[in-house]
Protein backbone atom coordinates (compact mmCIF):
# COMPACT_ATOMS: atom_id res chain seq x y z
CA UNK A 1 0.00 0.00 0.00
CA UNK A 2 2.57 2.75 -1.07
CA UNK A 3 -0.03 5.07 -2.14
CA UNK A 4 -2.27 4.41 0.65
CA UNK A 5 -3.87 7.82 2.46
CA UNK A 6 -4.61 8.01 5.98
CA UNK A 7 -8.40 8.40 6.62
CA UNK A 8 -9.89 11.92 8.35
CA UNK A 9 -12.14 9.05 10.85
CA UNK A 10 -10.57 9.01 14.00
CA UNK A 11 -12.67 7.09 16.08
CA UNK A 12 -11.02 8.28 19.76
CA UNK A 13 -10.69 12.17 19.63
CA UNK A 14 -7.63 12.32 21.90
CA UNK A 15 -6.37 15.95 22.61
CA UNK A 16 -3.83 14.32 25.12
CA UNK A 17 -0.50 14.31 23.66
CA UNK A 18 0.11 10.56 25.55
CA UNK A 19 -2.51 9.34 22.79
CA UNK A 20 -1.12 6.35 21.40
CA UNK A 21 -2.04 6.16 17.35
CA UNK A 22 -2.26 3.50 15.89
CA UNK A 23 -2.67 2.35 11.62
CA UNK A 24 -5.30 -0.04 11.02
CA UNK A 25 -5.72 -1.30 7.46
CA UNK A 26 -8.97 -2.83 5.58
CA UNK A 27 -9.65 -6.28 5.73
CA UNK A 28 -9.62 -6.44 1.95
CA UNK A 29 -6.03 -6.36 1.94
CA UNK A 30 -5.09 -9.48 3.87
CA UNK A 31 -5.44 -13.08 2.41
CA UNK A 32 -6.59 -15.55 4.46
CA UNK A 33 -6.34 -19.47 3.91
CA UNK A 34 -6.14 -22.97 5.91
CA UNK A 35 -3.89 -25.73 6.87
CA UNK A 36 -4.02 -28.82 8.93
CA UNK A 37 -5.87 -28.83 11.84
CA UNK A 38 -4.11 -28.94 15.48
CA UNK A 39 -4.90 -31.92 17.29
CA UNK A 40 -7.20 -31.21 20.39
CA UNK A 41 -6.96 -32.80 23.84
CA UNK A 42 -9.78 -34.73 24.81
CA UNK A 43 -10.22 -34.45 28.15
CA UNK A 44 -13.35 -33.66 30.77
CA UNK A 45 -13.44 -30.78 32.65
CA UNK A 46 -12.56 -32.23 35.61
CA UNK A 47 -9.55 -33.94 33.94
CA UNK A 48 -8.13 -30.50 32.70
CA UNK A 49 -8.65 -29.21 36.19
CA UNK A 50 -6.43 -31.77 37.37
CA UNK A 51 -4.14 -31.26 34.84
CA UNK A 52 -3.61 -27.61 35.26
CA UNK A 53 -3.35 -28.24 39.19
CA UNK A 54 -0.61 -30.75 37.97
CA UNK A 55 0.89 -27.90 35.93
CA UNK A 56 0.57 -25.91 38.89
CA UNK A 57 3.03 -27.62 41.54
CA UNK A 58 5.28 -28.40 38.88
CA UNK A 59 5.47 -25.11 37.85
CA UNK A 60 4.08 -22.72 39.49
CA UNK A 61 1.64 -19.57 38.07
CA UNK A 62 0.44 -20.61 34.20
CA UNK A 63 0.86 -17.35 32.43
CA UNK A 64 -1.01 -17.50 28.67
CA UNK A 65 -0.21 -14.87 26.09
CA UNK A 66 -3.08 -13.20 23.52
CA UNK A 67 -2.93 -11.05 20.67
CA UNK A 68 -5.61 -7.79 19.97
CA UNK A 69 -5.06 -7.73 16.24
CA UNK A 70 -7.41 -4.83 14.50
CA UNK A 71 -8.68 -4.49 10.79
CA UNK A 72 -10.72 -1.88 9.34
CA UNK A 73 -14.56 -3.12 7.78
CA UNK A 74 -17.10 -0.45 6.80
CA UNK A 75 -15.22 2.77 8.32
CA UNK A 76 -14.80 0.50 11.83
CA UNK A 77 -12.33 -1.27 14.05
CA UNK A 78 -12.92 -5.28 13.84
CA UNK A 79 -11.14 -7.36 16.23
CA UNK A 80 -9.48 -10.58 15.19
CA UNK A 81 -10.95 -13.37 17.04
CA UNK A 82 -10.70 -17.45 16.62
CA UNK A 83 -13.69 -19.31 16.91
CA UNK A 84 -13.04 -22.83 17.83
CA UNK A 85 -15.27 -25.61 17.15
CA UNK A 86 -18.12 -23.43 15.67
CA UNK A 87 -18.63 -23.21 19.86
CA UNK A 88 -16.45 -20.50 21.63
CA UNK A 89 -14.32 -17.84 21.06
CA UNK A 90 -10.73 -16.97 21.58
CA UNK A 91 -7.66 -14.69 21.43
CA UNK A 92 -4.96 -16.08 19.21
CA UNK A 93 -2.36 -16.94 21.41
CA UNK A 94 -1.24 -19.28 24.34
CA UNK A 95 0.14 -20.55 27.08
CA UNK A 96 3.98 -19.83 27.99
CA UNK A 97 6.41 -22.78 27.75
CA UNK A 98 8.64 -22.49 31.33
CA UNK A 99 11.45 -20.00 30.98
CA UNK A 100 9.64 -18.36 27.94
CA UNK A 101 9.43 -14.49 27.27
CA UNK A 102 6.44 -13.19 26.78
CA UNK A 103 7.89 -11.79 23.22
CA UNK A 104 8.68 -15.04 21.85
CA UNK A 105 5.78 -17.03 23.41
CA UNK A 106 3.01 -14.61 21.62
CA UNK A 107 5.51 -15.14 18.31
CA UNK A 108 5.54 -18.82 18.71
CA UNK A 109 1.64 -19.22 19.17
CA UNK A 110 0.91 -16.88 16.59
CA UNK A 111 3.43 -18.71 13.83
CA UNK A 112 1.37 -21.65 14.83
CA UNK A 113 -2.26 -20.33 14.92
CA UNK A 114 -1.89 -18.06 11.87
CA UNK A 115 1.23 -18.61 10.01
CA UNK A 116 1.62 -20.76 7.09
CA UNK A 117 3.83 -23.22 9.76
CA UNK A 118 5.25 -22.78 13.27
CA UNK A 119 8.64 -21.89 11.60
CA UNK A 120 8.65 -18.89 9.09
CA UNK A 121 11.55 -16.85 8.90
CA UNK A 122 9.98 -14.23 6.79
CA UNK A 123 6.82 -14.04 8.48
CA UNK A 124 7.44 -12.04 11.97
CA UNK A 125 5.00 -10.13 14.06
CA UNK A 126 5.51 -7.08 15.59
CA UNK A 127 4.55 -7.15 19.24
CA UNK A 128 3.58 -3.83 21.26
CA UNK A 129 2.55 -3.27 24.22
CA UNK A 130 0.83 -4.68 27.35
CA UNK A 131 -2.64 -3.97 27.34
CA UNK A 132 -3.95 -5.45 30.41
CA UNK A 133 -3.91 -8.65 32.44
CA UNK A 134 -6.37 -10.78 33.78
CA UNK A 135 -6.16 -13.64 36.58
CA UNK A 136 -7.54 -16.51 37.66
CA UNK A 137 -8.05 -17.40 41.49
CA UNK A 138 -8.56 -21.00 41.06
CA UNK A 139 -8.28 -23.37 38.43
CA UNK A 140 -11.84 -22.67 36.96
CA UNK A 141 -12.38 -20.31 33.69
CA UNK A 142 -13.46 -17.32 35.63
CA UNK A 143 -11.01 -14.71 35.09
CA UNK A 144 -11.06 -11.05 36.69
CA UNK A 145 -8.65 -7.88 35.52
CA UNK A 146 -7.32 -8.27 38.96
CA UNK A 147 -6.48 -10.62 41.60
CA UNK A 148 -9.61 -11.35 44.27
CA UNK A 149 -9.04 -10.21 47.63
CA UNK A 150 -9.63 -13.57 48.84
CA UNK A 151 -6.98 -14.66 46.83
CA UNK A 152 -3.62 -15.30 48.33
CA UNK A 153 -1.96 -16.39 45.08
CA UNK A 154 -3.52 -16.66 41.49
CA UNK A 155 -3.36 -19.61 39.65
CA UNK A 156 -3.56 -18.46 36.21
CA UNK A 157 -2.70 -14.98 34.01
CA UNK A 158 -3.34 -14.37 30.85
CA UNK A 159 -1.75 -11.20 29.21
CA UNK A 160 -2.79 -9.14 26.28
CA UNK A 161 -0.76 -8.03 24.17
CA UNK A 162 -1.37 -5.03 20.71
CA UNK A 163 -0.01 -6.46 17.87
CA UNK A 164 0.41 -4.34 14.65
CA UNK A 165 -0.27 -5.65 11.15
CA UNK A 166 1.23 -4.10 8.41
CA UNK A 167 -0.21 -3.19 5.01
CA UNK A 168 -0.39 -6.86 3.82
CA UNK A 169 -0.14 -10.45 5.07
CA UNK A 170 -1.10 -13.98 5.01
CA UNK A 171 -3.28 -15.70 7.33
CA UNK A 172 -3.49 -19.10 7.18
CA UNK A 173 -5.35 -20.91 10.11
CA UNK A 174 -6.22 -24.32 11.30
CA UNK A 175 -9.17 -26.16 9.75
CA UNK A 176 -11.04 -27.19 13.09
CA UNK A 177 -10.58 -22.82 13.47
CA UNK A 178 -12.45 -19.94 12.06
CA UNK A 179 -10.56 -16.18 12.35
CA UNK A 180 -13.43 -13.95 12.28
CA UNK A 181 -13.32 -10.06 12.36
CA UNK A 182 -15.81 -9.12 14.81
CA UNK A 183 -16.63 -5.02 14.98
CA UNK A 184 -15.55 -3.46 18.79
CA UNK A 185 -19.54 -2.17 19.78
CA UNK A 186 -20.37 -6.21 19.02
CA UNK A 187 -17.69 -7.04 21.37
CA UNK A 188 -18.13 -4.05 24.19
CA UNK A 189 -19.41 -5.63 27.47
CA UNK A 190 -21.01 -8.81 25.88
CA UNK A 191 -19.69 -11.36 28.22
CA UNK A 192 -22.31 -14.02 27.35
CA UNK A 193 -20.75 -14.36 23.81
CA UNK A 194 -17.63 -13.48 23.95
CA UNK A 195 -16.20 -14.38 27.78
CA UNK A 196 -14.86 -11.29 29.92
CA UNK A 197 -11.22 -11.44 28.22
CA UNK A 198 -12.80 -10.62 24.56
CA UNK A 199 -15.74 -8.37 25.83
CA UNK A 200 -13.13 -6.06 28.02
CA UNK A 201 -10.92 -5.45 25.06
CA UNK A 202 -12.89 -2.49 23.43
CA UNK A 203 -12.19 -0.51 27.37
CA UNK A 204 -8.27 -1.65 27.07
CA UNK A 205 -8.37 0.57 23.42
CA UNK A 206 -9.70 3.83 25.31
CA UNK A 207 -6.61 5.29 25.13
CA UNK A 208 -5.51 4.42 21.45
CA UNK A 209 -6.58 6.49 18.85
CA UNK A 210 -6.96 4.59 15.10
CA UNK A 211 -6.37 5.72 11.97
CA UNK A 212 -7.67 3.65 8.93
CA UNK A 213 -5.19 3.26 6.03
CA UNK A 214 -7.25 3.49 2.46
CA UNK A 215 -6.12 2.09 -0.35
Amino acid sequence: MEDGTVSSVNYNDHNSSDCYILDIYPLSCYYFGSKEAIADKAETLADRIQRLKTNYAANGLRTSVEAVILVELFKHPHLLVLQVKNSFYKLPGGRLRPGESDTDGLKRKLLSKLSVNEHGVDDEWEIGECLGMWWSPDFETMFFPYTPSNTTRAKECTKLFLVKLPASRKFIVPRNMKLLAIPLCQIQENHKTYGPIIAGVPQMLSKISFNIIES
